[in-house]
C-alpha cells in the first residue's frame, strides 16, 4: 500500500443475375456486407434461384431502415440504463439516510491540547445504540450526534474494540428520531456490485456517493497497529469524515463500515475499503455489552 489513512472525522454469396436492361446493385455498405451476404443467401435457398434479386432489394432495403434507425436505439438504451442508476441511487438514499448520523468529537492530547474531529456512524436500534469505527471515537471527552432531521444529542462510550476497528456509542433522544437501518449479508457481495456510501465527508453531513465493489478479501492496518482482513474495496468515494458510515447495497441494505483509504495525497483516489457487516456482526453483541478491548 502507498498509504492508508485512516478517517477521523463504478466468402459472401452471390444472388442470380438480373434482368440484362437493369444495371448492377451497388456493393452494400462494408459494415454491413456480411449480413446481407448472409441473409441473400438464405433467401435464395428458401425461395428458389428466380428469387434472387427480389431478395437481394429486400434486403438492401431492410439494411438501410436499420441503419437509419440504429442511432436512435443506441441513445434509448442509453437514456434508460442512466435513469434506472440514478432512481436506484435516490431511493437507497431516501431509505438510508435516516438512519446515518454525524458524529462529531472533542479530542485532549497527552499534552493538554483540545481537538475536534467528525465522523459518521448509523443507528442500529430504537435504544439509541449507534454503530461506528473505533478510531472515530478514540481518545473523546465528548460525543456529539446530530441525526439526519438535524436533531443532536451527547452520546456515551458502550463499547469498543480497536482490533476491529468498531464501536458502539448510544444516544438518549425520542424513538421517532430513531431510524434503525438493515443490516446485509456480506457474503453475498461480488466484485462489479454497485454499492453507496453515505456520511460526513469534511463534515458535509448526508453525502451519498455511488461506486462498485471493486475487490474482496483486501488486507489493511488497525488503529491498535493490528492487521484487519477481509476487506470490501470500492471506489465509491470514501473522505474523511465518511469512517463509520455505512456501504451500502441497492437494496438499502449495510454490507460493511466504511473505514479508511489508499492514498498518497490524504483524500479520495477511488481505493476505499469497508469493514464486511458480518465480521461487525461477530463482535456487535460484545460492542453492545460494554466489551473494551
Amino acid at each position: 500500500m502507498v498509504a492508508q489513512e485512516f478517517f477521523d472525522d463504478q466468402s459472401q454469396a452471390a444472388a442470380p443475375a438480373a434482368a440484362p436492361a437493369a444495371p448492377p446493385a451497388s456493393p452494400p455498405p462494408r459494415r454491413l456486407r456480411g449480413r446481407l451476404a448472409a441473409a441473400v443467401l438464405a433467401l435464395a435457398v428458401v425461395g428458389g434461384t428466380g428469387s434472387g434479386a427480389l431478395a437481394a432489394t429486400v434486403i438492401e432495403h431492410n439494411a438501410a431502415t436499420a441503419a437509419a434507425s440504429s442511432p436512435t436505439s443506441g441513445t434509448t438504451s442509453t437514456t434508460s440504463t442512466s435513469t434506472q442508476s440514478s432512481t436506484t441511487a435516490e431511493s437507497v438514499y431516501k431509505q438510508v439516510s435516516p438512519g446515518v448520523v454525524t458524529i462529531n468529537t472533542v479530542v485532549s492530547n497527552a499534552r493538554g491540547q483540545v481537538g475536534q474531529a467528525t465522523g459518521s456512524g448509523i443507528v442500529l436500534d430504537s435504544q439509541g445504540d449507534i454503530l461506528t469505527n473505533a478510531h472515530v471515537i478514540a481518545g473523546a471527552s465528548q460525543l456529539q450526534v446530530t441525526f439526519s432531521d438535524g436533531t443532536s444529542a451527547s452520546a456515551k462510550l458502550v463499547g469498543s474494540n480497536s482490533g476491529a476497528d468498531l464501536a458502539v456509542i448510544r444516544v438518549s433522544v425520542p424513538a421517532s428520531t430513531l431510524h434503525p437501518v438493515t443490516l446485509g449479508n456480506s457474503s453475498s457481495v461480488q466484485i462489479g456490485d454497485s454499492v453507496y456510501a453515505i456520511g460526513s465527508p469534511f463534515g458535509l453531513s448526508g453525502s451519498l456517493t455511488e461506486g462498485i465493489v471493486s475487490n474482496l478479501n483486501q488486507s489493511g492496518s488497525a488503529p491498535n497497529g493490528g492487521n484487519i482482513s477481509g476487506l470490501i474495496q470500492t471506489d465509491a468515494a470514501i473522505n474523511p469524515g465518511n469512517s463509520g458510515g455505512p456501504l451500502v447495497n441497492a437494496q438499502g441494505q449495510v454490507i460493511g463500515i466504511n473505514n479508511s483509504i489508499e492514498s498518497p495525497v490524504d483524500g479520495n483516489v477511488g481505493v476505499g475499503f469497508a469493514i464486511p457487516i458480518n465480521q461487525v456482526k461477530q463482535v456487535l453483541s460484545s460492542l453492545l455489552g460494554g466489551s473494551n478491548v
